[in-house]
């Protein structure tokens, strides 16, 4: 199997030459993101699949919605209302200010950043193992983002700690993995 950092690299690339402005709205009228009350999201840059205008329909549907925020090797949740002044830039990512949520409530969907998802539902993230530290303490659906072409059928690497996501969102599918 290829090196991790060979893979990530090549994904980008391919992400950058290909790369469509797209919004993910069909997210919304899944049953999971209906009937939800908290949703954990995070804030797109660059390339990656848009959540501006997600995460702004989420707020006004309702919904409380919670952003990542870097602590060291981990996640902090922070309530974001949609207020673009509180969010500070750090290291290209947008990322809240105030108060870390503790406890953590239960989250109902997590939307999660990728850059591949293979046929099982294991994601290839950027490589900091932000999420793969997030996610086995996260209850809720999860949800990869990704764009058309990057649910794919190799397999990705993957590690005993890694955790698949539920289903994986392209502008125009959502695409469900059976849970063994």
């Amino acid at each position: 199997m290829q090196d991790k950092a060979l893979i990530r690299e090549r994904y980008r690339r391919e992400r950058r030459e290909a790369f469509v402005p797209a919004v993910y709205s069909n997210v919304l009228s899944t049953p999971e993101v209906m009937q939800a009350t908290i949703v954990a999201s995070y804030v797109s840059y660059g390339y990656e699949p848009s959540t501006v205008e997600l995460n702004r329909a989420l707020i006004k549907s309702g919904k409380t919605l919670l952003l990542p925020r870097v602590n060291k090797d981990h996640i902090d949740w922070i309530y974001w209302d949609g207020d673009e002044s509180k969010l500070v830039e750090k290291k290209k990512i947008l990322e809240p200010v105030g108060d870390v949520v503790s406890p953590l409530p239960v989250i109902d969907v997590v939307i999660v950043p990728a850059l591949r998802v293979d046929r099982d539902g294991f994601r290839l993230g950027q490589g900091g193992g932000f999420y793969d530290r997030a996610l086995p303490t996260m209850s809720g659906w999860k949800i990869a983002l990704v764009h058309s072409g990057e649910v794919t059928s190799e397999v990705l690497p993957r590690e005993d700690h890694d955790i698949a996501v539920n289903a994986a969102a392209t502008p125009d599918l959502i695409v469900r993995f059976r849970k063994n």
